[in-house]
């Protein structure tokens, strides 16, 4: 009896010894710690990373100012998800880039409203290699917008000093697509039209005549029109041979066109 209990109790412990070797061997490790597939439809993590720390704060713009609010087309979600909002406004505002709502960028001049980017973006829809010209470059980030759904974007800004600010900002993100002068805006850049799409940033008190004769067949031009600090009303115009069609877009309110 004594034999046979320390016999068991050996056969115990070797049985024991068996099942941890067994837990530890390599081909168990590697299938405990594969990864696991995501499952069709879920929507992946976008963190920050070191590089683009704005990363995070960019795809909530996005997602819960943009696409919620009824901007459905993918190529301009994808361009406002790609174009970083943060390098074009003042260093000491960085934090409040991808906030809801215009910021000041100096000259008495702001940075539009993501919504109103975007929306302006998807209303002349833009399609690749389409030849765009914009109205008041401002910071740049609307013409860096545009450079995300075409090579061919011409941009003109009546303010110096904005002019070689956006200039060193394209240089420096290597937006090498943007072709941007100061100037004049009122009227347009004649050398490269005609536009299949001319987007304006200011609001003049009517539309200038030489920016629909620079429209292309099928090309649309986008333009909030209306006295300073009144009532403005965004206006899509659109050339269909020697028609010019109208459409009013609703009530907006943005900074003042300015001429030389």
């Amino acid at each position: 009896m004594r034999h046979n209990y320390f016999a068991q109790i050996l056969a115990l412990f070797a049985l024991i010894l068996w099942f941890g070797l067994a837990a530890c061997s390599p081909n168990q490790a590697t299938e405990s710690t594969a990864a696991v597939p995501a499952q069709e439809g879920s929507t992946p993590t976008n963190p920050a990373s070191p590089a683009d720390p704005y990363a995070s704060q960019r795809q909530a713009m996005v997602e819960y100012q943009i696409r919620a609010r009824d901007i459905s087309n993918k190529s301009v979600l994808d361009a406002m998800s790609a174009a970083p909002r943060h390098e074009f406004v003042p260093a000491d505002m960085q934090d409040q880039a991808y906030q809801d709502h215009p910021l000041p960028i100096g000259y008495g001049q702001t940075i539009s409203q993501p919504f109103i980017v975007a929306l302006m973006t998807e209303l002349v829809d833009l399609q690749p290699g389409d030849r765009v010209l914009e109205i008041g470059t401002g910071s740049g980030y609307q013409a860096a917008v545009l450079a995300e759904l075409t090579d061919a974007v011409y941009t003109i800004e009546i303010i110096p000093e904005l002019a070689d600010r956006a200039q060193q900002t394209f240089e420096r993100l290597g937006y090498n697509q943007i072709t941007a002068k100061q100037g004049d805006g009122y009227f347009g850049w004649e050398e490269f039209g005609p536009f299949d799409a001319i987007l304006v940033t200011a609001a003049p008190d009517h539309v200038p005549q030489p920016l629909v004769n620079q429209l292309a067949d099928g090309g649309k031009l986008v333009i909030p029109i209306g006295p300073p600090g009144g009532y403005q009303s965004l206006w899509v115009l659109e050339r269909q041979g020697d028609e010019i069609l109208r459409y009013n877009w609703g009530g907006v309110r943005f900074v003042p066109f300015t001429r030389q």
